[in-house]
């Protein structure tokens, strides 16, 4: 990250990471349910500085504000409010976005409403799409609704390396740096993760959407990235999405699951192709 700026909603702060400030290029990078911006930074240095990456921590992660009201500010139209107000902070009347996830899901969301459609670019969808796999979903929401405290730090960064194995980290560095970023200590000297435990309001209080209406109102270029081995994104659901898109870029990110960390050239050559292609 070489800046940090801050974005109101209300009452919210929203941090929003910044990596290469002067680049001709912008890109929206969006992360999941549980993580934050931080975790673009190889990507952004693997992208270099033809791209300015933004990459906000959404509300209740990161160094963004915990909300008193998660009923309302944990869910999927108070963070299209927040992505609006991005947009409006930096001038982007038009952004290539890339959503991780709940950050994709966000993305296909602005693509698809009218009155924030024509902002979104290209839209990169990563390991994450308008069906999702039951049993999948049911473990992830199992996994974030119960809390998670550590006695040690080395507690915390192996419980890191097993539940987030999907991302492919390949080596040890990686892995501590992921924890470094993902620890804070709780006021009884033990540990836990960066994020508040209340952002699972929004499986209890958010509107249910029909994604694939949204992904069938589409109109911009898309790609979407799934981990070999993901138990959230099935292949048969690529292959449909490229049926109702058949100018759809895919990506299959072999040693990944849930989802690809995109820090290898692998992932990143193909999606950088992606992001400096014309528009049609």
């Amino acid at each position: 990250m070489q800046q940090l700026e801050w974005i109101n909603v209300d009452a919210l702060d929203v941090a929003v990471r910044v990596w290469h400030p002067d680049a001709p290029r912008t890109l929206v990078a969006w992360h999941g349910l549980a993580r934050h911006g931080g975790d673009f930074a190889a990507l952004a240095r693997r992208l270099g500085p033809e791209w300015r990456v933004l990459a906000p921590d959404t509300p209740g992660r990161g160094l963004s504000t915990w909300s008193p009201r998660p009923e309302r500010d944990y869910t999927y139209a108070r963070y299209a409010e927040v992505a609006v107000a991005l947009l409006d902070h930096f001038a982007l009347e038009r952004v290539a976005w890339l959503g991780t996830s709940m950050g994709g899901l966000l993305g296909l969301r602005l693509a698809a409403e009218p009155a924030t459609a024509t902002r979104i670019a290209r839209l990169v969808l990563n390991d994450i799409g308008p069906e999702l796999e039951p049993a999948g979903l049911s473990e992830l929401g199992e996994y974030f609704s119960r809390p998670h405290e550590f006695t040690s730090f080395r507690d915390l960064e192996a419980e890191l390396r097993h539940h987030y194995a999907g991302f492919g980290i390949a080596d040890d560095d990686g892995w501590r740096r992921l924890a470094l970023e993902s620890a804070r200590r709780l006021p009884d000297g033990r540990w836990s993760f960066h994020y508040d435990p209340a952002i699972t309001a929004q499986f209890a209080h958010d509107t249910p959407r029909d994604l694939w209406a949204d992904w069938h109102a589409l109109r911009c270029p898309a790609m979407v990235i799934r981990g070999a081995d993901s138990p959230l994104l099935a292949a048969a659901t690529v292959a449909r999405m490229a049926e109702t898109q058949p100018g759809l870029i895919t990506l299959e990110a072999a040693g990944c699951g849930h989802a690809p960390f995109l820090d290898r050239d692998s992932q990143v050559e193909p999606l950088r192709r992606f992001l400096a292609a014309e528009e049609p």
